[in-house]
Parts: structure tokens; sequence; C-alpha cells
């Protein structure tokens, strides 16, 4: 039979996975976001997971979802959805707010029972009509049975089998997107190369779904998406915290200094420990202890005893290590933290993400203990912000913390793998610089005020180290109040130091524009859209989009007075508005903030800026 497709030519489109967490939505979007990078797509992903470890099935609390925004010029996982897997009735009712008027909705009708429309809590047999999903295309598909008939005669029990109907539906949608099975066979192949018969089984359901749609008669829109020309390279699909942890090896590598991590596992941060968990071949240490104090404070004695030193979490977990980062602050150690912010307070959305933990990464120690505080902005940025953040540690003998945060963390984008060429060097600030044999541990550098970094254990170089305060000359402990206010002042200017090492910063977007939209974090993607598609319609707008903090760039205060009118958008009640403020002396601003524990809305963001453009 002949397919009746309606094919359209777009520059992006955004596809939805969605179901139960035992559904396998995250492999079947993670397949297909790898497939579309080959080719030729730049793609961005967020997978959008229940808080909830296993809510009951079919429910509204147990959906999980996973988003991939695929074509050119590609810079944040997409807003709302051209096209919807939805495996059931819940998935299909909490998705429905992020579809577009013509998207094209496939479901399991082997799931769309009575009894499963009532674990939804739909109250008619017409889930479509009922939620106001009247202008869809939707592609019905038996998918749990086909798949189950297409696996007889398979030594696998019916639990098994019908666990594969993801791969049925993947199936689907690489024949919507007339997207080849060659790589999708090897990924398959890969990920059960331990259980043959699980290969087998999972290619055989992709490819009969890719001919289920093939050779059916179905009316229904495909899209053809514009691709690009990509730099030649070695290209992997990274998320957040992977590319994080590879920064913190290239560092490592680079400074020379070996890589320790100290960590207690905690949603969304986990995921780094876990992946320099694998790299013992390239002399990572990474221990997994007991709570968040000892990982913090095990970082600590790696410092002390010459490593790059580095300690992960999200918001709970910076809290308890909170008096062990003033130590660091106290004792003047490298330490790099990274803070993957979820939502709170309190244990709150540990699956959701917000930037709400930079008023405690700015301030949230006993007494004055300044720190460095830096930010990435994408999935792989976090890889160039975990680098920038241990050279500062390294070169500047000081804790820095470096927020990412959920959506970033997870989400996932094609990355080339860098040439370390391209990135500036460490040196690492330690007795090796010191040029006489009268070694003090309170000698600083006459430039930067870092002291001179002395692992234990090195000849010559026995000094106390601690909490208490030191005298600014000899080191030893004092309770002098004028050394005390000495020590207060140098260790904040060390810090203050920092803002000449650092690349100043950068506007992007119309260059005489009449609103400024400020940023930081893992809001970049979305804000950067805003801005285009203003400046396409012909506003002036622009964007300046911080990833260091504290210090900020030398040049903050004067990009950010050349404009009248000055926005600051983040995903919490105003704190860098604030922080700004209070550094910026008459700064005038105002603030754009949604805290919902998802990404921005770009439509959100058009309409929020230029009401502001018209006051």
């Amino acid at each position: 039979m002949q397919n009746k497709v309606n094919i359209k030519d777009v520059k992006d489109v955004v596809i939805r996975f969605s179901g139960d967490s035992g559904d396998g939505m995250q492999l079947t979007g993670t397949i297909f976001s790898n497939l579309s990078a080959i080719f030729g797509n730049q793609i961005a992903t967020f997978p959008d997971y229940p808080a909830e470890i296993r809510a009951p099935q079919g429910t509204l609390s147990g959906v999980s979802g996973f988003q991939v925004h695929l074509g050119a010029n590609i810079h944040n996982s997409g807003e709302k959805a051209d096209v919807l897997v939805a495996m059931n009735p819940a998935a299909l009712k909490v998705n429905a707010k992020y579809l577009k008027q013509d998207s094209v909705i496939l479901i399991d009708t082997d799931s769309f029972s009575k009894k499963d429309l009532e674990k939804a809590l739909f109250a008619t047999e017409d889930p479509f009509v009922e939620i106001g999903l009247t202008t869809q295309e939707v592609v019905a598909v038996p998918i749990t049975s086909l798949t189950r008939a297409s696996l007889e005669g398979f030594d696998l029990d019916s639990k098994s089998r019908t666990r594969c109907k993801n791969m049925f539906s993947l199936g689907l949608v690489c024949w919507l997107f007339n997207r080849s099975l060659d790589v999708a066979n090897h990924m398959l192949s890969t990920k059960f190369s331990k259980k043959p018969i699980l290969v087998e089984a999972n290619l055989k359901v992709l490819t009969d779904g890719f001919n289920y749609g093939q050779n059916r008669d179905m009316t229904v829109s495909s899209y053809r998406v514009e691709t690009i020309d990509v730099e030649k390279g070695f290209y992997i699909d990274v998320n957040g915290n992977s590319a994080t942890a590879y920064g913190l090896v290239a560092a490592s590598e680079t400074s020379g200094k070996p890589l320790f991590l100290g960590s207690y596992p905690i949603t969304p941060a986990t995921d780094i420990l876990h992946e320099l968990v694998k790299l013992k071949q390239l002399g990572v240490k990474a221990i997994q202890l007991e709570d968040e104090i000892a990982g913090v404070c095990t970082a600590i004695g790696a410092s002390f005893a010459g490593s790059l030193a580095v300690t992960t979490t999200s918001g709970p977990g910076l809290a308890l290590k909170g008096e062990a980062i003033g130590l660091a602050v106290m004792a003047e150690l490298p330490l790099v933290v990274v803070d993957v912010q979820r939502g709170g307070p309190s244990t709150g959305l540990p699956t959701k993400t917000e930037q709400t933990d930079l008023r405690q990464a700015l301030y949230g120690r006993n007494g004055e203990s300044p720190l460095v505080v830096v930010a990435a902005a994408s999935p792989t940025n976090c890889f160039d912000m975990a680098y920038w953040a241990s050279k500062i540690a390294l070169e500047h003998i000081t804790p820095v913390i470096l927020l990412t945060d959920g959506y970033i963390a997870n989400g996932s984008s094609a990355w080339r793998i860098p040439d370390l060429d391209r990135f500036p060097s460490i040196t690492p600030h330690d007795v090796s610089l010191f040029r006489s044999n009268e070694w003090r541990s309170a000698l600083r550098d006459d430039e930067t005020y870092a002291r001179y970094w002395a692992a234990a254990g090195t000849e010559g170089c026995t000094h106390r180290i601690g909490g208490l305060e030191k005298d600014y000359n000899t080191g030893a402990i004092s309770t002098d109040s004028a050394n005390h206010q000495k020590m207060v002042d140098v260790r904040q200017a060390k810090i203050d130091k920092i803002a000449d090492y650092i690349p100043e910063l950068e506007i992007v977007g119309s260059k005489d524009a009449d609103l400024l939209v400020v940023g930081w974090g893992g809001t970049y993607g979305h804000l950067r859209e805003a801005i285009e598609k203003m400046n396409d319609a012909g506003q002036k707008i622009a964007l300046a989009h911080f990833h260091f903090i504290s210090p900020l760039p030398k040049n903050a205060e004067s990009v950010l007075k050349q404009y009248k009118k000055v926005i600051v958008a983040e995903q919490n009640s105003g704190q860098f508005a604030g922080y700004l403020q209070e550094k910026i002396s008459g700064l005038q601003l105002s603030r754009y903030n949604k805290i919902e524990g998802q990404p921005f809305e770009v439509s959100d963001l058009i309409g929020a800026f230029t009401k502001k453009m018209g006051e």
C-alpha cells in the first residue's frame, strides 16, 4: 500500500517520547538523538524524570519523558512538540500542554483501555476531545500486541517481550523521519552485547516497527529537517554531567595534578561520580563516601596532599558541605565544588531544575568566607567551565563552586571532542614557583595574593594548616584583631583580583539594543533563541550571559550601564539581580523570574521582553 505522507520542510522539529518509567523512553530518545546527529542535525535533549522512584504504572505521577530538538541553529531542547509518542493515557495527559496545534501524536492503542483511562483520571472514553486535542493528527497503532507477535518463538518471558515495545515505537519514528536503522542497530548491539538474545529481539522489533510504518496505508505528516555542515572531528552525544567529568580530567592532565573526587550520591549530580569511576586508567581516584561531609573533607585532604580535589553535590549537599568549604577558604586550599542545582528547598523536587542555589554558593558559610563562583551555560559548556573552575582553583589557591543545574546536567548535545591546545594552560601556584630558600606558608604572590601551595610531605615546606586564623607574616596561629582584619581583607582581595584573569563579558544580539537581557547558567539556550527570534523580527534586543559570577568580569559594570533598560531573567526569585545591584552601585534593572522546575519557554520570554521594551 502507498503511504499518504505530507512532508514538511522545516528548520527544526521537536519530538517528545513519553510513557511509564519502565517503558524505556530515555533509551528510545537517546538512540533517535544520535541518529539525527549523524544525519547532520544539531541536537539538544531534555530528559524529564518523575520524582517518584516507581510510581504506580499508568498514573500521572509516573510519567517519564525525553524531548529532543533537532535541526539547524539549535540552542535548547525546544518548547512545543511537533511529534509526541505517548505510550499510555497518562503520558498523553501530562504532555498535552507541550503540543503544537498541528502536531502528530503516536499512541499505543493497547494501553488505552477503559482501565488505563481511569488510571490517568480521564472521565470519558475519548481522551483527545476531553483535553482539547482536536487539531492534532493521531497515529493509533497496537504497539504492545504487535511487539509480542514480532517476538513469537523467542526464548523470552512475556514481560521481557513487552519491554521491547519502545523499540517498535522507535522504528515507527525512524520511518516517520526517514532515518536509516543502521546506526540504531549498532547502538543496540553495543548496549545489549552481553545478552545476545536481547540484541536479536530488539533489532527485530525495531525493524518490524519501521516496516509497519512503511507498509501500512496511513495519512500522516512527516518532516524533512534542515541539516548543517559541521566541523570535522570526533563527535559524541554528551550530557552535562559527563562533560563536567571530562573537563575535570582535562584540567588534571593539563596541570599535571592527579584528580581526586570525594562525593556522596545525590540526584542529579551522581552521574559525575559514575563517569569518573570509569577512568582509573587516567589516574583518577573517585571514592563514594558515607555522607556529604565526608565527601568534601576527603577532597580537602587530597588537596592538602597536592591533588586537584573535587566534590560533587546538589543543593541539600552544598548546605551540608558549608562548614568544610569554609575550612578550605581559611586554609587557602584549591578545591572544586560542583553543585548541580535542583528544585528546593529541602528534598524539594529532586528531578527538576532550578537556579536557586546562587546565594548559598556566594554566602552559605559562616564568617567572611569569599570564594569563586562560576556557572555552566549548556551541556557541552560544562566541559569548559569545569576546566576553568579547576584552572582558577589551582592557580589562585582557592575553593571554586561550579554551578550547573538539572536541565543541562541531564540534557545532551552533540559535542566535538576538543583539542586541548585551544584551552588556556594551567600552572598550579605551588612551591615550584617560589624562588627563595626561605619558604613560609604565609608567603604570597605579590600580583595575585595567592599563597604558594605546598603539598604535605614536600621537603622544607612543613607548615601548620587548619581552621584557626593565622598570622599574615608568619603563618602561626593568631588571635590579634588587626591581623584578623588584614587576613579578611587579603582573602577578599585575592578573589577580586581574579577578575584580571578571566574572560570579559560578551554581548550577543543587536549592537544598539533598546533592551539588554541578562542571564546566567543553564538558561542560556532559551534566552539566546528568544533574542535571535526578536532580532529577526526587527526588535533591538541583546543578551549578556554570565559564566563568571564571583568575581564579576572586569567590564561587567561598563557593559550593563550602557543600556537604558536591563532585565535579569533567572529561575529563582531574583538572586542574581540582587547580587548585581549589590556589586554595581546605581544599577537599575527589572526582573523576570519563573520557578516551575521546568526550563523557560521561549514564547513566554519573548512576551515578557516585548512588554518591557514597550514600557
